[in-house]
């Protein structure tokens, strides 16, 4: 991290909640399933959570980044079709993914081509933005949510009295503090799945075990859970561990959306060429054949026949019609089959 980009973040903090001293020269960290044990004068795996006279100083007061976007961008698929969700974010992330599409933000305190200028920012400006926008949610997102946990809270508080819903974008490398935490202020909670592979997590940053525990008490819970994993060539779309991520997340419940989407070549990763039609079918084939009832192939929007719409899993009458993040047709009769009257699961 540059010495301004520093000078500027540690201007913009505040003492955290998450986390507890450990002895006279140490504190842990609770934001993220790295939980860091940070010395004094030390940052964790994040860079941007420090440990500063014995506390733990957080991000507060600023965005890197803020948009209106379709809710289907998230992706939510099953909250509020045709909607508009406000998305915000901080800087920093746990992991460092060579793929990132949002390195500019999650890799901006590691590397010094990320540059994402920062300004200042209150919960209620946020919140009075999402409204102009006629948002029905705010997200935070574009970076780790998880290690900025304490500022996404503070703004869910506002925009909850505001009557709007609350959501993270997530890695999902949670730990069971921090989502307690985060849990009387979020309704939504999208998940990467990035791979069945621990060594692939490592090589990313980080271990599969706390993500797929986070997952399983995420939906436990309560909070609305979508799954997304990016299908990469050569580094997780071999139809084994395709099957292998589907079984877990059918384990967890047939009912959680699965979001399987095609990538193209970013940041550092740029040897492979882009995911093909057919392997991210082939994907969502095998997220059916393993009972999962929604599972959405995305990012190559009206190339995937009728994938990117939402069937009634009873009748399989088209619910919702979608093109990318556009909804064309929405016939969901408050969240059930217009036809049938089967419950469809989600935020309707």
């Amino acid at each position: 991290m540059s010495t301004l980009l520093t000078e500027i973040l540690h201007a913009r903090v505040k003492v955290g909640d998450l986390w507890e001293k450990l002895d006279d020269r140490r504190i842990r960290c609770y934001a993220c399933g790295h939980e860091c044990p940070i010395f004094e004068g030390q940052a964790g795996v994040c860079k941007v959570r420090y440990n500063e006279g014995g506390q733990l100083y957080i991000p507060w007061g600023y965005v890197a980044g803020v948009n209106a976007d379709p809710i289907e961008k998230k992706p939510f698929f099953h909250v509020k079709p045709g909607t508009t969700a406000f998305s915000f974010g901080m800087l920093g992330c746990d992991l460092h993914c060579a793929y990132c599409q949002n390195w500019v933000t999650s890799q901006a305190v590691r590397d010094p081509e990320a540059v994402s200028p920062v300004r200042e920012a209150t919960p209620d400006s946020l919140v009075q933005a999402a409204l102009r926008t006629k948002s029905v949610a705010v997200v935070s997102t574009y970076n780790e949510p998880l290690i900025t946990a304490e500022w996404a809270v503070a703004v869910f508080q506002r925009a909850k009295a505001a009557g709007l819903m609350t959501g993270f974008v997530s890695n999902g490398n949670a730990t069971p503090r921090v989502l307690e935490y985060i849990r009387p202020w979020t309704d939504l909670y999208k998940v990467d799945l990035k791979s069945f592979n621990d060594r692939e997590y490592r090589q990313l940053g980080g271990r599969i075990q706390p993500i797929l525990d986070s997952i399983r008490r995420i939906y436990s819970m309560g909070f609305w859970l979508e799954i997304v994993t990016l299908v990469v060539p050569g580094l997780n779309d071999s139809p084994d561990e395709l099957k292998q991520i589907a079984e877990f997340i059918a384990s967890v419940s047939p009912d959680v959306p699965w979001h399987v989407t095609a990538f193209h070549e970013d940041y550092r990763m740029l040897d492979r060429g882009s995911t093909s039609i057919d392997t991210l079918l082939r994907a969502a084939d095998i997220g059916r054949e393993t009972g999962l009832r929604y599972v959405y192939p995305g990012n190559l929007p009206g190339l995937v026949g009728d994938g990117e719409n939402t069937r009634c899993p009873a009748c399989f009458e088209t619910l919702v019609e979608r093109r990318g993040f556009r909804v064309i047709r929405n016939r969901l009769a408050d969240g059930t089959c217009f036809k049938c009257g089967t419950v469809i699961p989600g935020r309707w």
